[in-house]
């Protein structure tokens, strides 16, 4: 049986939509395919990767990708714009898109504090998607 790919979107895909991707695929893995990518792709904030690892979750095999790199090629059963930029720039007619939901979420790179104020602010918005995953899935099973 084919499971639904979800496609979590976000500018830069450095930090929220990576977050989700890893959560979605260690919390309901066996029954969605997930996917991550930005409008403008920047590298992985070390910060996203180390707030997963605290919570044991690996990112090893996720990198920054850019919306082009799945447009039109793979068919998304959704897709999750996690931030207003992306939501505005994300092209309405998209190729293979079924179901277009918007979550919007913080960006925690943009936070300006200490090294301790933005691993802070790295966990609330990790503990924001968790959540926001978590109740998503319970509600996609009805």
């Amino acid at each position: 049986m084919n499971k639904p790919r979800v496609l979590f979107l976000c500018s830069a895909n450095a930090a929220r939509s990576q977050i989700a991707e890893a959560f979605l695929r260690s919390c309901a893995g066996d029954r969605y395919e997930a996917y991550s990518a930005g409008i403008d792709p920047r590298e992985i904030h070390p910060l996203t990767t180390k707030v997963m690892e605290e919570i044991g979750i690996k990112m090893d095999n996720q990198y920054a990708k850019a919306l082009q790199e799945y447009m039109g090629k793979i068919h998304f059963s959704y897709l999750i714009t996690v931030c207003a930029e992306a939501e505005k720039k994300c092209p309405t007619t998209f190729p293979g898109m079924g179901k277009r939901l918007h979550w919007d979420i913080e960006d925690p790179v943009k936070f300006i504090g200490t090294e301790e104020e933005k691993l802070e602010k790295f966990r609330e918005i990790r503990e924001q998607i968790k959540q926001r995953i978590e109740s998503w899935v319970d509600e996609q099973q009805g």
